[in-house]
């Protein structure tokens, strides 16, 4: 089964027995450190909305104890550092072709 971005954060949540409020207490934002909302939160974990930045899915990971790599996957996005790499088009093909490959 193929969990979605907000299933995996409530699931990992509740496995580590953290409440809502709490986990939104963890995750700071990067413009001005201050918490995130827990509706925000709510928002995410029902998949209303999406993280707002690399910044917020490496809070959630680092608060949730799993590699922000996996949070990426779910949330269908890259990483900063891989979309700035300016990666040739035929290098970018490539390494999802072998991605395909492996994830059968």
């Amino acid at each position: 089964m193929t969990s979605t971005f907000g299933s995996y954060i409530v699931a990992r949540r509740k496995e580590l027995g953290i409440s809502q409020k709490d986990l939104a207490g963890r995750v700071l934002k990067e413009e001005d450190n201050k918490p995130i909302t827990p509706q925000y939160l709510n928002d995410i974990e029902r998949d209303r909305r999406q993280p707002t930045s690399d910044h917020i899915i490496r809070q959630l990971a680092k608060a949730l104890e799993v590699e922000a790599d996996y949070l990426f996957y779910l949330s269908g996005t890259l990483p900063a550092d891989v979309r700035e790499a300016n990666i040739p088009r035929e290098d970018v093909v490539q390494m999802f072709s072998a991605f395909r490959r492996t994830a059968r």
